[in-house]
This record gives structure tokens, sequence and C-alpha cells, in this order.
């Protein structure tokens, strides 16, 4: 069995000047989880200041962090990892504070120097864009704003607003002239009497065209301004690619201080929030929480070497504890298990002094898979995709590893119960099974695939009880439907089960008959003699007809739960079926494309292994985790408990 990290009670008290030094050392070691203990204080004379703002400072270097994290960003520097946890914090915030407002003032000019150039180089380009329809006409361009009695609209929009404008000028005189096209928008030339120019100027509006207003400084035929856009727009483009230089040459030289100073700042940022949940005493403070024990010691020796002053304690938490609730969980699975650890705390984190299922889930999950997605060649495709992502040689799914585990080994399983099946890419031909085709024994696969069920019921009920044993949880052990009551009544059904289907097996019916009875009674009268046990009244909260209506369809209930968790697993034969058959559809398409089995036919086979890979694949591993949560792990885990979040420095996309 293995349980979550036996965990200690942390009891410090140390003077004021320490506490910086001592969270520092909290903190580089990873391991301590920190109860907030700021209720605490001692009495003092009203105005009085116990030490520093520490709440005042957390909030500073937060603000600090996040402008340090804008300006990486704008660097295009990445934070990097604190690898070395040696960093020193910086407790000073004013001294950083001026350090960082006089980059981001260098930092910010070049910038919007840059963002500028870029909206006068896009303003160019549209502009020559808009022009090239007109520059074979011999006429100053920024006349047309000055006619005495024609006005003018140069302009680009929506070709499907043009239908529109034509309708909203049914009644004034116009020329709608379209120079050029391109995806969904039209350069257009308007023209109408100037009496109508704000008509004229409405109804552009209405059709959402932008006028072309032409940039101050250029004038001349369409042909003269291009040509003096396109000289300017090289001189911006010079300008730009200068001014990307100087950033370039910033982010080379100071990428390294840059990140240095963001780990010391949000160090600090840690320690200050860190302290300001310390207990404050009139010259000391105190400190509280939670570490492993196996790293007590030497917490404690790296509290010596700070200061011989530090009062230290550390109590080790009994798991059987009524409060174990309350004790943080820290699951230490190591290698292959540790990938399943994650599929566990979805359910729900394990209590201090809970079973880890991690382990059963790591020795149950892949075998259940591999059972109703038994394919040779396509499991081996998933073993090779788990491999993948587990050895993290693509860097944008890293942080997939755990769940390439995972793959890897359902994919494993799957393919040698594809031996065992004799089934290779969908081929039932090809290699003879090992062990039998289940299209062609689906009665036996359907029984095998049942008793498997039972078994894992039955050591999900064997945990149940040993938890309640342990803690000594008397009541539930003896009457709870997961209990020793429930136990009983479970295998009493499974055999009576057992002798209707096989009756040549020879069971004792009147021996299960006999316990399914004691159990059922056992099971309705749990609630009044529980409270008779822990000495509550009233022993029944309704007459004896109506807790005995109640008691009878609780049992129903649970009566019909144990046939359905048992039913269950029929589905894991079920899909071993399905997944043959499934097979056989892609050969019967493949068919349909090429008779011959030419190219056509191997590509729809190709397709269609992929299809069943992804497809099927994705519905079979949420069939066995829906097994695992709902059958299993909903006998004996209960979750509920609080995960282990020590107190330590890391990236912010931790």
């Amino acid at each position: 069995m293995f349980y979550p990290q036996e965990m200690s009670k942390i009891e410090l008290v140390l003077p004021e000047n320490q506490i910086v030094p001592v969270m520092e050392a909290l903190g580089n070691s990873g391991n301590f989880q920190q109860i907030d203990m700021s209720h605490v204080s001692s009495e003092y004379q009203e105005g009085e200041q116990i030490g520093q703002n520490w709440g005042a400072k957390a909030s500073t270097f937060a603000a600090l962090e996040r402008r340090l994290r804008t300006l990486l960003r704008k660097l295009d520097i990445d934070e990097g990892t604190p690898n070395d946890k040696t960093i020193p914090p910086i407790m000073n915030e004013r001294m950083i504070y001026r350090w960082i407002e006089g980059f981001e003032l260098q930092v910010n000019e070049l910038l919007l120097g840059i963002e500028s150039e870029h909206k006068s180089e896009e303003e160019l380009r549209n502009f020559i864009r808009l022009l090239q329809p007109i520059k074979e006409v011999d006429f100053e361009l920024d006349r047309l704003q000055n006619l005495d009695y024609i006005f003018m609209i140069l302009g680009i929009g929506p070709k499907g607003g043009l239908d529109r404008l034509r309708t909203s000028l049914s009644r004034v005189p116009f020329e709608l002239l379209i120079l050029d096209e391109y995806d969904d928008q039209a350069v257009v030339l308007l023209a109408g009497p100037r009496q109508n120019a704000d008509v004229l100027e409405r109804a552009a509006r209405s059709a959402f065209i932008t006028p072309l207003r032409i940039p101050e400084g250029y004038h001349g035929t369409p042909t003269e301004m291009i040509e003096a856009m396109s000289v300017d727009l090289e001189k911006l483009e010079q300008q730009i690619v200068g001014q990307q230089g100087e950033i370039d040459q910033l982010r080379k030289s100071r990428e390294h201080q840059f990140r240095q100073i963001f780990w010391q700042v949000r160090k600090s940022n840690m320690i200050a929030s860190a302290i300001n949940r310390f207990g404050k005493l009139r010259n000391s403070y105190l400190v509280v929480g939670w570490m492993p024990s196996e790293q007590v010691e030497v917490l404690r020796q790296k509290l010596k070497l700070i200061s011989e002053d530090i009062l230290f304690e550390a109590v080790t938490m009994n798991r059987n504890a009524s409060d174990s609730q309350q004790i943080p969980s820290s699951l230490q699975n190591k290698g292959l298990f540790k990938a399943f650890q994650s599929l566990v705390t979805i359910y729900g984190q394990p209590q201090y002094g809970e079973v880890d299922p991690s382990i059963l889930l790591a020795l149950s999950f892949p075998v259940l898979f591999g059972a109703m997605f038994g394919d040779a060649g396509q499991g081996l495709v998933l073993t090779l995709l788990g491999g993948l992502l587990a050895g993290k040689k693509i860097k944008s799914l890293r942080s997939a590893s755990d769940l390439g585990v995972v793959v890897m080994l359902c994919g494993f399983f799957a393919t040698i119960f594809g031996i065992l099946y004799g089934s290779f890419f969908g081929l039932e031909n090809l290699i003879q099974p090992l062990w039998f085709r289940p299209m062609d024994n689906i009665m036996q696969i359907l029984m095998i695939t049942v008793i498997s069920g039972i078994v894992l019921l039955a050591s999900a009920f064997s945990l149940s009880i040993f938890n309640a044993v342990r803690h000594k949880d008397w009541t539930n052990l003896f009457f709870s439907n997961h209990g020793v009551t429930g136990f009983v009544l479970f295998l009493a059904i499974v055999g009576l089960g057992a002798n209707i289907i096989a009756p040549n097996i020879g069971l004792p019916t009147a021996v299960f008959s006999w316990l399914a009875v004691i159990a059922s009674i056992a099971i309705m009268i749990a609630e009044p003699v529980g409270r008779l046990i822990n000495k509550q009244k009233p022993i029944l909260h309704d007459n004896i007809l109506m807790f005995f209506i109640q008691a009878f369809f609780e049992l129903f209930e649970i009566v019909i739960a144990i046939f359905s968790n048992i039913l269950s697993y029929v589905r894991v034969g079920a899909f071993a079926v399905a997944h043959v058959g499934l097979s056989s559809v892609v050969f019967i398409l493949a068919e349909m494309v090429s008779a011959n089995q030419g190219i056509g036919y191997w590509v729809a086979v190709v397709l269609g292994n992929l299809f069943i890979i992804g497809f099927e694949g994705m519905i079979v591993g949420i069939q066995t985790l829906r097994l695992e949560y709902y059958e299993f792990f909903s006998k004996f885990f209960s979750g509920g408990g609080n995960p282990f979040r020590p107190i330590k420095l890391e990236n912010s996309n931790t």
C-alpha cells in the first residue's frame, strides 16, 4: 500500500532580524507549505508599528513583477527558469523601481517609434495601392478637393455597399467609377455637383466608403505622388531596421540582467507575501506550516546555520488522526506511476491518511484499455506516439509528457492483446491468435470480462474495508454498503448469479441466499444501529413503517447498483468485439474505393486505421476511465484531500 508522504507540522519562533534569511531558506527548500498566522499578534500600544509593513511591500513587488514581465514580453525575452536557488532577493523596492522606470522609458520610446514608423509605412503603402489604378491620369490630384463646381470622393469600401450607395443617390446627379477591386474591397471615385456635397458624403459613409485623404507634403499627379511616396517608404524601412537593431542590441546586452532582476523581484514578492502571513509578536515572529517529515532534519540544520536563536519544533502527523483531512497530502509516485497520478487527482486528491490509488490505476488502466483496443499494429502506433510525447522531443508538447506515458502503456497492452487476438491493423487473417478471436468467441470474452470486473470490484470492497479498519470507523466497517455487509451482499449476488448461469458449478445456493438475506437486513438497519452505537438521538427520524419503506428502497437501489457495476465490465468485451467490427468496415469501404486493391484501396485502409486509432482510441480511453472512476474508485476512495502546495520559486507558466 502507498500513502501520501508523511507530513510534519513545523513551528518556528525567530527574531525580527532573521525573517528574510529564514524565509529565503524555506522558499529555496521547495518543501514548506505555510499556514497563515497573520491573525496572531501580541498586544501593543495604538499607533505602535511592529517591523515593516510587509503587506505593502508584497503589493509593491507584485506590481514591479508585472511591469518586468511586460518589459520582458516587449523585448521578446523569456522568463527562463530559476535554476540558481541562491538568487538574492531585493528588499529595497525603491532602488529597483527607479531601475525599471528608466528602462521602461528607453524601451517604450524605441517601441513607440517603431510603431509610429510602421503606421506611417502602412498608410503610404495603402495610398500607393489606391493611386495605382489612376497613375496614368495627367492631373494634379490635390486639385480634386478644390474644384469650384464638382465635388469628388476618392476612397475604398466594401463591394457589397455599392448598391446601397447608388440607391442613396438616386435623386441627385452623380458618377461612380470603380477603379480597382481586390478581395471584397473596391477603390471608387464618386463625383457630383458641389451643391450636393453633403448628400454625397452621407451616402459614402452609409456605404462604409473611407475617403482617401492625401497626406501632407505630397502634390502633383498620381505618378509624381507614387514616386515621392516610394522614396519616403524606403527611408521609413531603413529607419525601422535601425530602430529594430537598437532593440536587438538592447536585448542581447541586457537579456541576462533583465532575467536576473525579474527573478530577484519575483523572489522578493514571494518572501514579502510569506512574511506578511507570519504571526507578529512584540520582538519576534511566529512561522507555522507543513513539511514532509523526511526533510525536517535538513531544514533544522539550515536554520541552525542562520541563527541559534531560532526556536524550532516539528510534530509528525498521525495518518489515523481524526483531523487528517486538514493535513495536506503530497503524492510521492515516481516513474511510470507518476503519470497516472494526474488521472487520480482529476477524480480527487487523496486525503493524508487515505490510500493513494495511483499504482492500482497504473496496473489496471492499461490492461483494460488493451483488452478493449486489442490490435497489434494500431497498438504499436499508440506506443510510438506515446513514447514521442513522453520523451519531450517536441517543445510545444512537453507539458503532455505524463499523458504520453499513459498512451505509451495503453498502446503496449493493446499490442499484447492484439497478438493474443490475432489482429494486426484490422487484418484478422495475417497472424494466428495466441488466445482466441473476440468475434468468433463473443460469449466467452463477455464472460471473461465480467469475471475480471468481479475480481476488481472485490478488491475495491476489500480496500474499503481496510480503510475502515485502519481509521477505526466501525459503523461503516460493518454496516456500510461498501463495508462488510455490502461485500457479503455483493458476494451473495455473484454466487447466486453464477448458479443461475452455470448450475453445474455446484455452488451452495442456500448459503448464498441466507448471506443475501442477512446482509440485506444489516444494510436496512444500518442507520439506527449506527446512531445507537454513537449514542445519537433520536434513533429513528420517522415512524417504523416509513423507516422500513425508505430502507427497502435504499436496499433496492444498492442491489441495482451492484448489478450495474458488474455488468458495466461487459463493455470491455463488447468494445473488443466492436473494434473488430469497425476494422472490418474499413476494409469494406476500401473494397468500394478500389475493388482490385490498387492505391486507392490502401489509402482508404491507412486513413481508416488512423481514424480508428484517433477516434475509437479516445472513446475507449474515456470508457476505461469511467470504469476506474465510477465502478472501482467509488468503493474505497473518497478524495477531498488538500494538495501540498509548498512555497517555491518557479516560472509563472508552471
